[in-house]
């Protein structure tokens, strides 16, 4: 039986990689020793230091290697990763890479936040509602309560949906733990394995985990600074069959921009046309004025299910957040409720809606809305003295939708900005299809005025 000789590594990032490999099989670098720093090992190898952040990329992938942001690179304790016929099937390992982003936030290992969904913490009223977390007796002594919710806060909610022209009343409201739960109701309600869906392309990105958990075969619609591209969702639908829509219509994530009223009489129609259910998230509602153009509201609920959350504009500690939609969908996501959840938590509804009845959450939301224009307005400055365009004319929101130069490897560039403690959110996680175009990323106006983040592209090279 002829020997077969393995071959040779073929580029410089392989070679770093069997180096190194080599080094840790034999135990010659052991489990919890740092390796070599990135400029060290650079000049050890004789290549460049993004080879070498290429080669511990890879090596942090098999398993070999853990990252440390801000620390640096070290053996594993745990040895390399399971065999590919170990893994996860595709279904799985898609979902999870769809919510790195989010683990990455939720972890809160970085010091400079810039690709982060939230707003800082000391924006958010939950710093109050730690000194004075006093919801209702009532709603904090029932059992389980009614599967729609706690009533006083669903006629809260009636009267704010009225202010957007949105006619509910508290009967057409079910509440919910946060938006993402609603969106799980929905899909499990609609959506069925290998069903076509439409969504906003660049969207959602926990969205589109769920979808592929769902097994659902998602079709991107071209986001327009104005709003879906209505031509495009037209022959989306009609080539894929998709009969459900999920969109964000105002302040946008991730361009942060919104939807007009053109547009969206637009969309309706051709909605009607095509038979097409909408799901319209407006996370920011409540900071956003309320006479801008929503399709629940020219809509009434007819083929819009409207979902609202107070996880950006009160606290994303406190998980509240609602559906409105006509009688009988709202009925059939309720009966889903109770089969997978039993119910939302009535003790953090009184909450919410103590705040509310007090006044207390109107306050705070005019002190929120001047900290999101005052930090918009610094955020826009310092992209443009950077010499980065921004997608459209966002306003009232976090998110703006950064561009960057054609030649920047964004992966890259995340990566070594991970290991200065610098989280970026790379353009290619808000798109179903997956990087495509010019790279973009998407900032948070919050955080755009840290001097480390504008120093960092400068060093780069990225920025002016």
């Amino acid at each position: 039986m002829d020997t077969v000789v393995p071959p040779e590594p073929r580029t410089r990032v392989e070679q770093v990689v069997a180096g190194l490999t080599e080094r840790i099989d034999r135990g010659l670098l052991r489990p919890g020793e740092r390796l070599p720093s990135i400029r060290a090992a650079a000049s050890a190898f004789a290549v460049s230091k993004n080879t070498v952040v290429n080669a511990y990329e890879r090596l942090v992938a098999s398993g070999r290697v853990a990252s440390r942001p801000g620390s640096g690179f070290y053996v594993s304790a745990q040895g390399p990763a399971l065999p590919p016929a170990a893994a996860p099937g595709p279904v799985a390992l898609e979902a999870v890479d769809s919510v790195w982003l989010l683990r990455e936030q939720l972890n809160r290992h970085y010091d400079v936040r810039v690709g982060d969904g939230r707003p800082p913490p000391a924006w958010m009223e939950s710093a109050e509602v730690g000194r004075h977390p006093r919801p209702s007796v009532a709603a904090a002594s029932e059992s389980y309560g009614s599967p729609d919710g706690y009533l006083p806060l669903r006629r809260s909610l009636a009267l704010l949906l009225a202010e957007r022209s949105i006619h509910a009343g508290p009967d057409g409201v079910l509440l919910t733990a946060g938006a993402n739960h609603a969106l799980d109701l929905i899909i499990r309600q609609f959506v069925a394995p290998g069903e076509p869906v439409l969504v906003d392309s660049p969207g959602y990105y926990p969205l589109f985990g769920k979808l592929r958990l769902a097994k659902a075969r998602i079709v991107g619609v071209r986001r327009n600074p104005d709003g879906p591209d209505v031509a495009h969702l037209e022959a989306m639908a009609r080539g894929s069959g998709a009969r459900l829509f999920f969109t964000h219509s105002l302040a946008h994530n991730p361009t942060g921009c919104s939807l007009t009223l053109p547009v969206a009489h637009r969309l309706l129609q051709r909605a009607a046309a095509l038979d097409l259910r909408i799901v319209e998230s407006d996370p920011f509602a409540d900071v956003l004025p309320a006479g801008q153009a929503r399709l629940a509201a020219l809509d009434q609920l007819e083929r819009v299910i409207y979902v609202g959350t107070f996880a950006k504009t009160l606290s994303a500690s406190l998980r509240c957040g609602y559906v409105a939609a006509r009688p009988d969908v709202r009925e059939a996501l309720r009966d889903l409720k109770m089969v997978t959840s039993v119910n939302s938590s009535g003790f953090v509804e009184g909450i919410v809606h103590g705040l509310i009845e007090s006044g207390r959450y109107r306050r705070h939301l005019r002190r929120l809305g001047g900290r999101i224009e005052a930090a918009a307005l610094q955020g826009r400055a310092v992209l443009q003295d950077l010499g980065l365009p921004v997608f459209g004319e966002p306003r009232g929101g976090y998110y703006l939708w950064c561009g960057l130069p054609e030649t920047c490897d964004l992966d890259a560039l995340s990566r070594r900005a991970a290991s200065r403690s610098i989280l970026i959110a790379p353009g290619g996680l808000f798109l179903p299809e997956g990087p495509a175009g010019p790279p973009m990323m998407r900032v948070n106006v919050a955080y755009l005025g840290d001097p480390r983040f504008a120093r960092f592209l400068r060093e780069e090279g990225t920025g002016a």
